[in-house]
């Protein structure tokens, strides 16, 4: 007899399951990327202050680059705009000084023999005077005003690019008698607002009718503050000496490096090395070239202002790790993957860095577009600084949620599951 609870072992042809594979273990549901994105706007959306903060330190460190970049190239391209429109190719002579230290002097024949050069299109000049320009005769003498008084040649304005405002500019007539044309400065400071026969300032101890006044010129800023009359007249009635003391030149476009290398020894034939030449587009690339400087410092400041908001994102996303230690340990219950989490932080801090950086680029454009009508300017904003913006904050997002990332997805379920 067997024992009645004795165990029998069963023969194989009994176990019919016992060769049969064993079950698959389930896989874990993969997340498209709109569930990706679904969760992790539901975890900004959680903290919504916190959220605008941090978004805010991305947003003004874009902002700050988008804005330099785009009020440094509307800058260029305005100034790109006048010396299309004032032209490159005007050059200056004037005279230095000898071997001995004395100031020298061009003779008087400079204008004509520079004329002969054949790239150039048009040459003239100014005469300094002692003379002095007042609003009246009673007016003290020492209170010039830091106004000059130049002899002009007639065919001035084609060479500089001179505009009247008002009246008219000297010609074979006027240029004999006194009459003078003011700069937009003198005239300012003159009080004198139109030009007419009935219009005169005291100029060298007497009365001079005012034919024309000038509009600024930022090429030879020097003929705003200027009181320009007739060679001729100067000669005759303020003691002109007759010899120039800057000519302008216009040069051919494709000619003006060889124009200026021989201009020079053909103003001075006698002493070269005490004539000289200038550009005056050269000064406006100059300060363009500091303006250049300046928009790197402020780069620079826009870079540390992201920077900032990169380690406002971290922190935010870490303290969002230790909030949601509870419902990391669920989701790991149910059966998310570490992948998974490490998947939702790093979308919700992509998305963190996106809107801060998305407001910063229209912050940016803002402020472009602001300043840019305020100085009268076209406004442009290149496309390569908008993607870059962008393309940056999420560099940013993606290294400052990497390692809140990771120590969300490492946190063992019944350790966060214990934490409340």
């Amino acid at each position: 007899m067997t024992a009645p609870h004795a165990t029998r072992e069963l023969t194989p042809a009994a176990r019919p399951w016992a060769d049969l594979p064993p079950p698959p273990r389930p896989k874990a549901a993969r997340l498209s990327p709109a569930d990706v994105a679904r969760v992790g706007g539901w975890g900004l959306r959680s903290r919504p202050m916190r959220v605008f903060l941090s978004a805010l330190g991305i947003a003004i460190g874009i902002a700050a680059m988008i804005g330099v970049v785009g009020i440094s190239t509307s800058s260029k391209e305005d100034l790109n705009r006048k010396l299309s429109a004032l032209g490159t190719n005007l050059l200056t002579v004037s005279p230095g000084t000898s071997l001995s230290g004395d100031t020298a002097h061009l003779p008087k024949e400079s204008v004509e023999m520079i004329g002969n050069i054949p790239a150039v299109e048009s040459v003239s000049a100014l005469g300094g005077t002692d003379a002095k320009v007042y609003r009246n005769d009673r007016i003290p003498k020492e209170e010039s005003g830091g106004l000059t008084v130049s002899a002009a040649r007639t065919d001035l304005p084609k060479s500089v690019g001179a505009k009247l405002v008002t009246g008219q500019w000297l010609n074979d007539a006027t240029s004999k008698y006194p009459a003078v044309v003011l700069g937009s400065s003198a005239a300012e400071q003159l009080g004198v607002h139109q030009a007419g026969p009935d219009v005169q300032v005291w100029l060298g101890d007497r009365w001079f009718t005012v034919i024309g006044i000038l509009a600024a010129n930022e090429l030879v800023p020097d003929l705003d503050s200027a009181a320009l009359v007739g060679w001729s007249v100067a000669e005759k009635e303020l003691g002109f000496d007759g010899y120039p003391t800057t000519i302008y030149t216009r040069a051919e476009e494709s000619e003006v490096e060889d124009v200026q290398a021989v201009l020079g020894a053909t103003a001075n034939p006698e002493s070269p090395n005490e004539a000289d030449v200038s550009r005056p587009s050269d000064a406006l690339a100059a300060k363009h070239a500091t303006d250049d400087a300046l928009s790197g410092l402020l780069l620079g400041l826009g870079g540390v202002a992201l920077l900032v908001g990169g380690v406002g994102v971290a922190n935010t996303m870490v303290i969002s790790v230790l909030e949601r230690r509870s419902e990391i340990g669920l989701r790991r219950a149910l059966g998310a993957t570490r992948g998974q989490i490490r998947t939702q932080f790093l979308a919700e801090a992509l998305l963190l860095s996106a809107l801060g950086g998305l407001g910063g680029v229209l912050l940016g454009i803002g402020v472009t577009v602001g300043f840019a009508a305020y100085q009268g300017w076209a406004a442009v904003v290149p496309i390569w600084a908008i993607a870059g913006g962008i393309g940056a904050t999420l560099v940013i997002g993606g290294l400052a949620g990497f390692y809140p990332a990771v120590r969300a997805a490492r946190l063992p379920p019944t350790e966060a599951l214990a934490t409340t």
